[in-house]
């Protein structure tokens, strides 16, 4: 439960969340003559969510596919502010030494929001595993050697091993240069810089991954390895063998979506269109591009506040939280209710910020929902992107909006495909009316 209130606070402090319930009515002569009904709207937020944006393997071109001195290889990937990059490989020549960045990850940005690019070697480290005695390291060095009687703890390899062991910087044997591709894309190359030195070694074939980190706050800080701790997941198959499959498994497995929904705008009205966006028109200046793109429902509440037909304006947030988390484990993912009086003719418009993105948002589609209807409407709930804002990968959007890497843009209301671009997004909202 600590977990998820921490998420909460730090998923609440990404959007601009003022307001509270509001409420707007106006009567026809439709109200007068139709009986009024108590219908209850229930909006959850379903995902099953994942700690990590993205993993993956590398690995040499050769047979076996091991990066040799001379060599190199490159990582693609995304990363938005408060992000890090893990990886690990294996120091080929030892019996259970491995090359990682410190914990959580290099860096890649600065305290400006600005990318990093260039050498980023001092952020690797070389550790041992703890689970072989280290033989002195080099190409005679016996796989896979004697296991330590106990296991001990991953530890940072500072000049010596516990046997004594002399070893360089990590840094000078393993070159790692950040390149910044534009909209919050990186490439990483990594050379084996070790030739020649007297800790000459092949790397292994090994995993890389990036952390979600709302508003900064990376959800997995040890998501590869942990200092102090015993290796775990299929890391000791990497420092042992080299062997990066179970460890890559155990990563996918971690991969995937996390979003909040931002608090919910909930409008009841009559008459024949939608009342605050139509798809293929630009957005209409009346707050939803507010909505979209910071979770802040105020401008347009008041903006529907004056049209005709409006009824009644709600923004329901989530008691605890605020915003709609996913489901974070065991935990449930964030729901809110509200009871609506509605009569024949009446439809249910709402409205969401898909919280890791620069402007996508969660509507109902076409002109609303019938609010007579009864039972799970989710089918009638799309999501849209603004076109306010350019697309960036979810969960690794930059949210900032600097001179240099501007990203804003003017453009059709337009559904955001499935898969997109990007990814493969799950059902995540879930909509009932009884």
């Amino acid at each position: 439960m600590n977990t998820i209130k921490r998420i909460g606070k730090v998923a609440t402090s990404s959007f601009l969340f003022i307001g509270g319930l509001v409420t707007m009515v106006s009567c026809t002569d439709d109200d007068v003559m139709s009986p009024t009904q108590a219908s209850t709207i229930t909006i959850e937020n379903i995902l099953e969510s994942k700690a990590l944006v993205q993993s993956g393997t590398f690995m040499g071109t050769g047979t076996p596919p091991l990066i040799l001195p001379g060599q190199s290889f490159s990582i693609e990937f995304n990363a938005g502010a408060g992000q890090a990059l893990s990886f690990a490989t294996m120091y080929g020549w030892s019996n259970d030494l491995f090359f990682a960045p410190e914990n959580p990850g290099i860096n890649l940005y600065n305290m400006d929001g600005i990318p990093v690019t260039g050498d980023v070697s001092a952020q690797i480290k070389l550790w041992d595993n703890g689970t072989r005695i280290n033989e002195t390291p080099g190409m005679s060095l016996m796989h896979p050697g004697t296991a330590e009687a106990t296991p001990g703890n991953v530890m940072e390899v500072n000049r010596t091993d516990a046997q004594g062991n002399t070893y360089l910087p990590a840094s000078q044997l393993m070159k790692a240069t950040l390149e910044y591709n534009g909209n919050s894309q990186f490439t990483l190359t990594i050379e084996n810089t070790s030739k020649g030195t007297a800790n000459e070694t092949p790397f292994s074939p090994g995993v890389w991954t990036v952390s979600y980190a709302p508003d900064g706050d990376i959800l997995n800080k040890t998501p590869i390895y942990a200092k102090g701790k015993p290796s775990a997941n299929g890391l000791t198959n990497i420092a042992e063998m080299g062997d990066n499959s179970m460890l890559s498994k155990h990563l996918q497995d971690m991969t995937g979506i996390f979003t909040p929904l931002s608090p919910v705008l909930v409008v009841v009205y009559s008459g024949s269109e939608h009342p605050f966006y139509m798809k293929g028109e630009k957005d209409r200046g009346e707050g939803l591009s507010e909505l979209a793109q910071t979770g802040n429902a105020d401008v347009l509440v008041a903006a529907l506040e004056s049209k005709p037909g409006v009824k009644k304006v709600y923004v329901l947030k989530e008691a605890a939280t605020t915003v709609l988390l996913p489901k974070i484990g065991t935990e449930a993912g964030g729901q809110v209710m509200q009871q609506l009086d509605v009569v024949k003719g009446d439809r249910v418009a709402i409205a969401t910020m898909y919280g890791l993105s620069n402007d996508w948002f969660y509507a109902s589609k076409d002109n609303g929902i019938d609010a007579m209807q009864k039972g799970d409407v989710s089918d009638q709930i799309q999501l849209y992107d603004n076109g306010t804002k350019k697309d960036q990968y979810p969960g690794a959007n930059i949210r900032i909006d600097l001179p240099e890497m501007s990203l804003t843009e003017s453009k059709a209301i337009e559904e955001v495909p499935n898969p997109n671009a990007f990814t493969t997004l799950p059902q995540i909202i879930k909509v009932t009316l009884n």
